[in-house]
């Protein structure tokens, strides 16, 4: 096996004043230590609606768009907001019709029948306060009400005042912000970590969330093979919207682990070297590690013993010296 040797060292600096050559023999280092430490990862995903809040206003009748209150992409609405009225000849035949059954039940009770009636109205869609008039007025009204069935954005509209539309057709998508998604790419190699990560911070534009894992999706992308975990974010006032790119950090319980400085690590060629002492004074071995950074300034390491001897903060020498003699 090779070894790096600092007398080498002497042919960068054989002219060179004795401070230098002092300077070259100075070389520090640091042990491996065990450590109980937590491993902070960061990814980077986008903001998606909640599929579970998106609602679609779709009529279970044909009609016509008497009046659209609703009249605007993106508006914000409440629950229970008037969107349209509109005009069915079907809903307005079902009205008259409990109407007059009610009116005779009055004389002659008849209970089945009334709920009969009404249920008629309830799976056309009528709203029960409009149910309600009908029975305190004693009376019709030509048209019908279409209200929001949860508060949020009109994301989609599809009529306009006057239109025409068909039974199942989708007239508004209302998207509830109040909780979204934040899908976030994970390449394989994290595929195990992501188990013991379970609260996540986004960060965005908008400012700092906190997030809740949900689920690994049961696929891949069939571009670059990562995969997608769905983190879900309290969204009260709406700050995080859909499309938005945001950064999601995350820390792992903390475990015993060797660690390392970052300043005796070099990364190369794909791969973790660290230079440890041999066998004679002045002696250093190139050895491929497996590192993961654990913050800023310390790496998490395997192939490394506790107590191991490793250079520190002179690896720009011994990276140099290292190349001219091939050792890697």
């Amino acid at each position: 096996m090779k070894y790096l040797t600092l007398l080498l060292l002497l042919h960068v600096s054989i002219f060179a004043k004795d401070a230098t050559v002092k300077q070259l023999f100075n070389v520090q280092t640091v042990k491996v230590k065990t450590t109980n430490a937590s491993m902070s990862q960061k990814y980077y995903g986008y903001v998606k609606e909640d599929d579970s809040k998106v609602y679609d206003v779709s009529p279970r009748f044909d009609g016509y768009i008497e009046e659209l209150k609703a009249n605007k992409t993106y508006m914000y609405v409440q629950k229970g907001t008037l969107l349209a009225t509109v005009y069915s000849p079907e809903v307005l035949r079902a009205k008259e019709e409990y109407l007059s059954i009610y009116s005779f039940t009055k004389k002659f009770p008849n209970k089945a029948m009334v709920e009969s009636a009404k249920e008629r109205l309830t799976l056309l869609g009528v709203n029960p306060k409009e149910i309600e008039m009908i029975e305190k007025e004693g009376k019709t009204s030509r048209t019908t009400n279409i209200y929001a069935p949860e508060s949020g954005y009109i994301f989609e509209k599809s009529v306009t005042s006057g239109s025409a539309f068909s039974i199942r057709q989708n007239l508004f998508k209302i998207v509830n912000l109040s909780n979204v998604w934040v899908e976030v790419a994970i390449y394989p190699q994290d595929y195990e970590l992501i188990s013991k990560l379970n609260d996540f911070l986004i960060s965005s534009p908008a400012g700092n969330f906190k997030a809740k894992k949900e689920m690994l999706y049961p696929r891949v992308s069939a571009k670059d093979a990562p995969f997608t975990l769905r983190v879900s974010v309290q969204n009260p006032k709406g700050k995080l919207i859909g499309g938005m790119y945001v950064s999601v950090s995350a820390d792992t319980k903390k475990e015993s682990t060797l660690t390392l400085p970052s300043s005796a690590v070099i990364f190369k060629n794909g791969k973790y070297y660290v230079f440890i002492k041999g066998e004679y004074q002045g002696e250093y071995e190139p050895r491929v590690i497996e590192a993961k950074e654990l913050d800023a300034n310390t790496y998490s390491v395997k192939g490394l013993q506790n107590g191991d001897e490793v250079v520190n903060n002179a690896l720009f020498m011994m990276d140099s010296d290292a190349q001219i003699n091939g050792l890697y």
